[in-house]
């Protein structure tokens, strides 16, 4: 008889994989990570690792899909506040995960840099699948909510809900275009400034909010992820004053 294996014990020893491959890349980064490491930390076999994942890239799909679950569970209780209003819900959900990601910097950084390679565009848009399938229903409960309060208008939550997310996700690309540029002081801050206003502008259209009414994106976190960059490569374009 073939031997059965307990569904909980193999998403247990998955997970203690991913868990390893979080940390190696977070603390070695990516292209210095081999199967091996990943192995020693855990003194396992290389068939187990292959049990559970068919390369190191599918490790890393692992691992950018973990850190997408887990930021998301962190803001999800968000949409349950019964005394929170649907715009104060929706800035929460981007604080949180804001928040969750400046927690997590190295790891954000390290997984940025690889991530974005062009060897990496297949698992890139399996992720955004993933982000539909669960940022919508989320957001459209809350955009829900604003249509009920009279703070929102949409024709249906779901279609506002997926145009959002689809707003969030370019964000996210070009913020991700401006940071790597930002490496080689190639842009100056205002120009971050200006995209995320932009992208909150159009948000706000979505929803049939008053300008102004969206406060998505706090400059000093910017700051915290782009100003360094930017900044140095602005002086430096200057003449280093």
């Amino acid at each position: 008889m073939p031997r059965t294996v307990n569904p909980n014990t193999r998403a247990i020893r998955r997970e203690a994989f991913v868990q390893a491959g979080l940390h190696l890349i977070q603390t070695k980064g990516y292209e210095q990570t081999t199967v091996q490491d990943v192995l020693d930390v855990l003194h396992a076999s290389r068939g187990a690792f292959y049990h559970y994942f068919t390369s190191k890239r599918a490790l890393l799909e692992a691992v950018v899909d973990h850190v997408v679950v887990a930021a998301l569970a962190t803001v999800a209780p968000i949409t349950a506040e019964p005394r929170r209003s649907a715009v104060s819900k929706l800035e929460g959900i981007f604080a949180g995960i804001a928040g969750w990601k400046e927690d997590r910097r190295p790891l954000m950084l390290a997984l940025l840099r690889v991530w974005y390679s062009d060897d990496n565009v297949l698992a890139r848009d399996k992720l955004r699948g993933r982000l539909l399938a669960s940022l919508v229903p989320l957001l459209a409960g809350i955009i829900a909510q604003g249509v009920e309060e009279g703070t929102m208008s949409a024709v249906s939550p779901e279609a506002a809900a997926r145009a959002i997310t689809s707003l969030i996700l370019g964000a996210q690309d070009a913020a991700t275009d401006l940071f790597l540029a930002g490496q080689e002081h190639a842009v100056p801050f205002q120009a971050v400034v200006e995209v995320v206003a932009g992208y909150t502008e159009a948000m706000e259209r979505v929803l049939g909010l008053p300008p102004g009414s969206l406060k998505l994106f706090e400059e000093g976190r910017l700051r915290l992820w782009f100003a360094a960059g930017v900044d140095s490569g602005a002086r430096s374009a200057r003449g280093g004053s």
